[in-house]
């Protein structure tokens, strides 16, 4: 039992679930770290100076850290078998199944390096140094922008060979063309088409080295209008990448955001045509590291969603930390009520804000969406979820701080303070 314990805790921590949110971001912006020094260090091992003066000691450094990133890699497969999709493949399959896929891939190109280092003779160094550099390709798991970016080039990829193929079509053309007017004057830098293509691909990306330039009226004419088709001819794929990407961006965080207002109780029920239309609600709010969010004694009439960053939300004996993902206010929207605990950024935070008049309003347009929050707001107080004033059960539960209600009101010596994190 205590094993599958620390067997869940790892993969928690591992892959950024459950509460253990504090030690796997403590994981991950080491991880982040220790791949951008190794990077570094593979660049600087190349310079004779640096590698002459430390070499012993980045050596010791590379040797550390592929070693981290093998024991990373094992433990990864370790708790393979928890990832939801892979369950039903049983220990075995779920661990050859994740091998096999592209984060796996990448966290070995990660470790190889220190088993190469061991087995592979002396020449095959710069293999092992290649390695090394790949190892920042590891950023992408901990990078939504840039798995965004990868998932936008993923879903164009037709698109790119289609824009690619009109612009080897045009180098082609273009390459044909100088070596029929230029051949004849130019017979060593217009031996062949092959010798054109060169040209063609520093003029169509407008590079120019100049090396090889038209000398005809001809061809000077036929240059500079290769040369303007280039900024449009490498505008075109850009154009769909960036296209992609904010398409890309605008479903993730629309996926967030629905996600989040799912999680919360008073919508839980709602179908999710219901949760999009609160979710349209939301306005985004920013709060810098020690701003006041909510007052204590002011009208609770808003809930917040915490979409990056952290906050302290200040009781009369206690603090409570709510990260990322998390929400508080919920029953706000419904009792407004007096504030019974003030609410600062623990860290610069983007919140997501719905109003209880927003809410209000959405509900009198739709008589079942109001009837169905109602039903629920009613049940949930019914049922003695209301706790320190606006707060709810749910909300607490999210710092890791269980209570009763009654233990609250009745024993607060009984409300644990320690389960949650000191001022």
């Amino acid at each position: 039992m205590q094993s599958h314990e620390f067997k869940r805790a790892l993969f928690e921590v591992l892959e950024d679930t459950g509460k253990r949110r504090l030690a796997a971001r403590s994981l991950r912006q080491f991880l982040i770290f220790l791949i951008i020094a190794n990077v570094a260090f593979a660049v600087l091992e190349t310079v004779p100076e640096v590698r002459d003066t430390f070499g012993p000691h980045l050596k010791f450094l590379q040797l550390g850290s592929g070693l981290i990133f093998l024991v990373e890699y094992v433990l990864r497969l370790y708790v393979a078998d928890l990832h939801p999709p892979m369950r039903r493949y049983g220990p075995v399959g779920a661990r050859l199944r994740y091998a096999l896929h592209p984060d796996a891939i990448v966290d070995l190109i990660g470790a190889l390096p220190l088993v190469l280092v061991l087995i592979l003779p002396t020449q095959a160094v710069t293999m092992v140094v290649i390695l090394r550099l790949l190892r920042f390709l590891k950023l992408a798991r901990y990078s939504p922008a840039l798995r965004s970016l990868i998932s936008a080039v993923a879903a164009e990829r037709r698109a790119l060979l289609g824009s690619s193929m009109i612009i080897f079509g045009v180098i082609l053309m273009a390459a044909t063309l100088m070596y029929v007017i230029e051949h004849d004057d130019q017979p060593e830098k217009f031996k062949s088409i092959l010798h054109g293509v060169y040209w063609a691909i520093t003029t169509v990306t407008t590079v120019g080295y100049g090396d090889v330039v038209p000398i005809s009226n001809l061809g000077k004419m036929v240059g500079a209008v290769v040369m303007l088709m280039g900024y449009g001819l490498i505008a075109l794929p850009v154009g769909i990448i960036a296209s992609a990407f904010a398409r890309e961006i605008h479903s993730r965080d629309f996926v967030v955001t629905w996600s989040m207002v799912a999680r919360v109780p008073l919508f839980e029920d709602l179908k999710a045509a219901e949760i999009a239309e609160v979710a349209k609600l939301l306005q985004a709010q920013s709060i810098r590291k020690g701003g006041t969010i909510a007052q204590e004694g002011d009208v609770a009439d808003r809930m917040y969603f915490i979409a990056d960053g952290e906050v302290e939300i200040k009781l009369a004996r206690d603090s409570i930390y709510l990260g990322e993902g998390s929400f508080f206010g919920e029953l706000a929207l419904i009792n407004q009520t007096r504030r019974s605990a003030s609410v600062i950024a623990y860290r610069d935070c983007q919140l997501l804000v719905l109003e209880a008049d927003a809410l209000q309003n959405l509900m009198d347009r739709d008589a079942t969406l109001a009837t169905k929050i109602m039903e629920e707001a009613r049940e949930r107080v019914k049922a003695g979820k209301r706790i320190l004033g606006e707060l709810a059960e749910e909300e607490l539960e999210q710092a890791g701080v269980y209570a009763s209600a009654e233990d609250v009101e009745t024993q607060p010596e009984l409300f644990d303070p320690s389960a949650s994190r000191k001022v």
